[in-house]
């Protein structure tokens, strides 16, 4: 016994050393775009920042928010990961419901053709094609509608409404209720878990999304934030004597004044981060719950 309780001693002084390190790998990098952001010029020039910040400054921040596109960019990807996450939980929903019920006579033919899709893909330029022959292009629809239907998420939806008690279904048919309303009045309710974790999932997709904007966005009012950062990042030069950047109507100066373009970087990261994770502890206790679905029965 005395054996077992020293290895279990040990054992969970190596978790704890374990976890302590991946803590501090993952928390180092965050704290340094902080500091930096918030530090100056000639510290930031000189390299001597780590993850406390020298010569505090919040003028990084203010000339960030001087630039009109960070807002719009800020409306724009709420708007889209709102959207977007709303139409996918209830598309997704509404496309997974039939597959559990046992009757449907297209069950089979679904399954078969939404593992099909999880094997092949059509590749990025027939994507493009089918946009424009929609008329999606440069429209906000084009952000929203495309990631409407996911077979994986269809077949995890479908395995937890599969686990959902079979007697409370049958006690509303019995009543008088429908599949709608089963569906809506039963089986929703009862996958609040499942639908926190997608719903944070789809959320954090949604607003770490640049490509598809690249790709099918032309006009700049409708970017979402992650392209303003993007342009942020791949326009501002320390070695410039003008850098414009956002929309082109920021100019920082060169190296030697009171702003370094490196602290107008990490701001705008800090900018974008903030809102996932300010949202994160909301959705935490059911994210917890929902995070394992589909692991008991498949």
């Amino acid at each position: 016994m005395k054996k077992e309780g020293l290895g279990s001693r040990a054992f969970d002084v190596v978790n704890v050393l374990i976890m302590l390190f991946i803590l501090v790998v993952v928390l180092y990098p965050i704290l340094n775009i902080v500091a930096t952001s918030l530090s100056s010029a000639r510290y930031i020039s000189a390299g001597s920042v780590t993850i406390w910040p020298k010569g505090f400054s919040t003028q990084a921040y203010t000339t960030v928010f001087q630039d009109p596109y960070i807002f719009k960019g800020y409306l724009n990807s709420i708007l889209y990961a709102a959207g977007s996450t709303g139409i996918m939980l209830l598309f997704t929903a509404l496309m997974a419901y039939p597959l559990t019920i046992p009757g449907f006579a297209a069950k089979k033919f679904l399954t078969i053709f939404l593992m099909v899709t999880m094997f092949f893909g059509g590749g990025l330029i027939p994507t493009y094609l089918l946009m424009r022959n929609l008329h999606l292009l440069d429209t906000i629809w084009v952000m929203i509608l495309p990631g409407a239907i996911s077979a994986y998420n269809v077949f995890l939806f479908r395995t937890f409404f599969m686990n959902i008690p079979s007697e409370l279904k049958d006690s509303a048919y019995i009543d008088g209720a429908n599949d709608m309303v089963v569906l809506f009045r039963i089986v929703l309710p009862l996958s609040k878990a499942l639908f926190a974790t997608f719903a944070l999932f789809g959320l954090v997709g949604s607003w770490n999304s640049w490509f598809e904007a690249l790709i099918y966005l032309r006009d700049q009012d409708k970017y979402p934030l992650q392209m303003v950062l993007r342009n942020y990042l791949f326009t501002l030069d320390t070695t410039a004597i003008q850098g414009r950047v956002g929309g082109g109507s920021v100019a920082i100066n060169a190296p030697g004044s009171a702003l370094d373009p490196k602290a107008v970087r990490m701001s705008v990261i800090i900018i974008t981060m903030f809102p996932i994770m300010c949202i994160y502890p909301f959705f935490q206790k059911h994210f917890n719950q929902g995070i394992f679905v589909g692991s008991v029965k498949g």
